[in-house]
């Protein structure tokens, strides 16, 4: 589909006279794959395809993500350094100017456990509706494989709708040992509290003003913004929990996660 979309947008080109931008636009391709040009063996044009194909649906992508992507979830053996020529080649590598970052010492690791269900992390997180309303969002991962086990969304989340949230997350998942949490007021709540000492969960407190010591559900939560909420503009709370829904599947399912190997999320729970 995409090669046809390319010829017709060059004859048009060719005989129209119009300029190669007007062409990609009409005839839905990029300027990139306009200029493309096929080197060595047709295999590189599917190598070509499957990169911009990737970095169009998945424009926070960059290449580790989508080799990781193609190795490790559609069993493709093609060598690292092929898969980079042609994704330089097809200048993919300057899409995204890298921000200068201030060297900062790193921290020290958090344990990892050895099996599901041993401790989750949760958090919470805040952005805006078009009409300019803030909604939260309520997160949750298992630490075991970097799961993300929820996201729940809504303009207000007391602590009763955080353990209504939890006890769903249960109900097929099964009951974790541990909660990592900080000292926000709902997780210090009497009504989380009773629920957690009721069901014999215990709950891990950070260190106020450490959230290094809840760094996977903060990684967790850098991607939730990077991936979710900065690329859509939510019309409702039901239209952000549809695209939230869809995008922790896709993040579970399909997106490789460097912090395990690689490999999505589910694709390690599947493998152990």
């Amino acid at each position: 589909m995409r090669e046809s979309c390319k010829a017709i947008a060059e004859k048009v080109v060719e005989r129209d006279g119009i300029s190669i931008r007007l062409a990609c636009t009409t005839f839905g391709i990029s300027e990139t794959c306009y200029r493309y040009e096929t080197k060595l063996s047709s295999e590189n044009q599917q190598i070509a395809d499957w990169l911009l194909r990737l970095t169009t649906t998945h424009k926070r992508w960059g290449f580790g993500l989508c080799f990781l992507y193609l190795r490790n979830v559609k069993g493709f053996g093609w060598n690292h350094k092929r898969v980079y020529r042609i994704y330089w080649e097809l200048e993919l590598n300057l899409r995204i100017k890298p921000k200068r970052r201030i060297h900062r010492d790193y921290p020290s690791e958090l344990d990892v456990p050895i099996a599901p269900n041993q401790v989750w992390s949760m958090d919470f997180m805040s952005d805006q509706l078009a009409s300019g309303k803030t909604f939260r969002t309520f997160n949750v991962m298992d630490d075991y494989n970097r799961e993300g086990l929820g996201i729940e969304v809504d303009t207000s989340l007391p602590s009763a709708r955080v353990v209504r949230a939890l006890e769903q997350i249960i109900e097929w998942r099964g009951k974790p040992a541990a909660l990592r949490c900080d000292n926000g007021p709902e997780y210090l709540s009497q009504t989380l509290v009773g629920w957690a000492n009721e069901h014999r969960i215990a709950l891990l407190y950070i260190q106020p003003g450490k959230p290094t010591q809840n760094a996977y559900i903060e990684r967790f939560n850098r991607t939730v913004r990077h991936e979710w909420l900065d690329m859509h503009q939510f019309n409702s709370i039901a239209h952000a929990q549809l695209l939230a829904t869809q995008w922790l599947w896709q993040y579970n399912n399909e997106r490789p996660n460097t912090a395990i190997g690689g490999v999505p999320p589910r694709q390690l729970m599947a493998a152990g």
